[in-house]
């Protein structure tokens, strides 16, 4: 039984099969955080090569939630609405739904980059920023909420509502990141009131609109998120109306514990111009302190799975495994034995966005991508695509 190229319905979009694009951010907007043509042509080859579905690189709510990253999308103007209107008719043109992810950075942000003050649930030693106050929560919530509304209409899916890897949603529900003591911390439903409120609003305006969450299934960091704890957060973003979970883990202080596989100092070093012009036994040197400063937990592939076991018997919504997949047989034994209702990838799609058909037509069972992490570091300063373990020359 092979269930992994069969269609599922979540929520009423019908995904013609299990394995989908986890976001990915792609640094591909322009100056206004409008899609560009380069955008259109990488979620073309995308829908082209086979996958089911693509959930977009996240897309912010509003100026102060801005990442550093190179040319971040937005969504929080009237502007944006109709620029994003070609992007979905093409997808769904080409029979590929297509859900917006929405995000608010909070303390993973830089004042240079949004000209406006940092700010996060709590001040802690993770990142520099200052205390919201209940004035922030709410405006926050209302620009999550015109952001669903504004993805409705420009055509979307669905959303997502990222409430993981340490941006501001994860940096409520976490115990590590959030120490207020008011109504929006302390105990878990309390940490959970601020995407509870985005739910119960953004309803009321779109109405049965699929809304889906990436969420921490844990953090690999003292006195973060354990696996217990989410699942008590996912029954109750079930209770909330949420349509569908992904389960994903990580924070800015644990690493690259998100992504896994090689430190890539080499090129961090290179985008550093001073770095980039030391001896080269200097840049070894650098290297070697950049592996053992960079937590890198273990394992490499599948480490999302357990967490989204749990979650996965905990809730009747579909649950969706990200993390350390590049392989066929591992993703039947998940979608085949009903571990996972579906699976997501990032990092191989950049490589090759032809995966799925790979899979499909029995040429390949496993992903080319050598998990150098590379793309990631590098969407810093540029759009997104793959190195392969290897500087460029223009760097070097």
């Amino acid at each position: 039984m092979n269930k992994v190229f069969e269609p599922i319905n979540l929520a009423g979009i019908i995904f013609p099969n299990r394995i989908i694009r986890s976001a990915t951010y792609e640094g591909m907007s322009d100056e206004r955080g409008n899609p560009t043509p380069q955008l259109l042509k990488k979620y073309e080859a995308l829908a082209k090569g086979g996958v089911g579905g693509i959930i977009t690189g996240f897309i912010g709510v509003n100026q102060q939630g801005k990442s550093t990253g190179y040319n971040m999308s937005m969504i929080n103007e009237a502007e944006h609405i109709n620029a994003y209107k070609c992007l979905t008719t093409k997808m769904h043109e080409l029979g590929t739904p297509i859900i917006a992810q929405l995000n608010h950075c909070g303390g993973q942000t830089k004042e240079e980059a949004t000209g406006m003050p940092v700010i996060a649930p709590s001040k802690i030693a993770d990142y520099k920023a200052k205390e919201m106050t209940k004035a922030d929560i709410l405006e926050v919530i209302e620009a999550f909420v015109k952001g669903i509304k504004n993805a409705k209409e420009a055509g979307f899916d669905g959303v997502q509502i990222h409430v993981a890897h340490g941006y501001l949603l994860s940096e409520f529900v976490s115990p590590r990141m959030n120490k207020r003591t008011d109504e929006w911390g302390g105990s878990t439903e309390n940490r959970f009131r601020i995407i509870k409120t985005i739910f119960e609003k953004a309803r009321k305006e779109v109405g049965n609109y699929t809304m889906i969450v990436k969420m921490n299934g844990y953090e690999t960091l003292k006195n973060g998120l354990t696996i217990e704890e989410s699942v008590k957060i996912a029954k109750l973003l079930e209770q909330a109306g949420c349509d569908g979970i992904e389960v994903s883990n990580g924070t800015v202080k644990a690493g690259l514990a998100t992504m896994r596989g090689q430190v890539p100092w080499e090129i961090m070093v290179a985008q550093n111009n001073k770095l980039n012009k030391m001896p080269k036994f200097i840049k070894g040197i650098i290297g070697a302190v950049a592996e053992k400063t960079f937590p890198q937990p273990q394992p490499k592939s599948l480490y999302n799975l357990n967490a989204a076991l749990s979650i996965k018997k905990a809730v009747n919504i579909p649950v969706i495994v990200v993390g350390g997949i590049t392989n066929l047989e591992e993703i039947e034994d998940i979608i085949d034995n009903d571990k996972c209702d579906m699976v997501s990838m990032s990092r191989p799609f950049i490589l090759e966005s032809d995966l799925v058909n790979k899979f499909k037509a029995g040429k390949q069972t496993h992903a080319k991508c050598i998990q150098c992490n590379f793309c990631i570091i590098s969407s810093e300063s540029g759009p997104l695509r793959c190195y392969y373990g290897k500087v460029p020359a223009s760097l070097s």
